[in-house]
């Protein structure tokens, strides 16, 4: 039972970080609104625009979808083991919560 478990957590987890890089998406540009005063944050391709500010965006996008991702996929992996009592991850369970 725990493996099909295990493995029909595999496309949910799937769909669960897709939505998550969504989200993370919609989260910077609000955050880059509000930081740098403009709609769209700078491209690296940009001439316009200085290596500074190409790298900040680039690391607070990179911070962002990384915490986002790590949120979305650790709350997708407790609510498969409360609904299910299986922790969905190749390394068994977290600790404190052995059999």
């Amino acid at each position: 039972m725990i493996k099909i478990i295990k493995v029909l957590y595999k496309p949910v987890g799937m769909l669960v970080s897709v939505l998550g890089g969504v989200l993370a998406g919609v989260i910077f540009k609000r955050v880059w609104r509000i930081a740098a005063r403009e709609d769209e944050a700078p491209r690296a391709t940009d001439a316009q625009r200085s290596w500074p500010e190409v790298l900040v965006a680039a690391a607070l996008q990179g911070a962002i979808f990384a915490l986002v991702k790590a949120a979305v996929d650790r709350g997708a992996a407790t609510g498969t083991r409360k609904l299910t009592g299986v922790w969905p991850g190749d390394e068994g369970q977290p600790p404190g919560l052995e059999a």
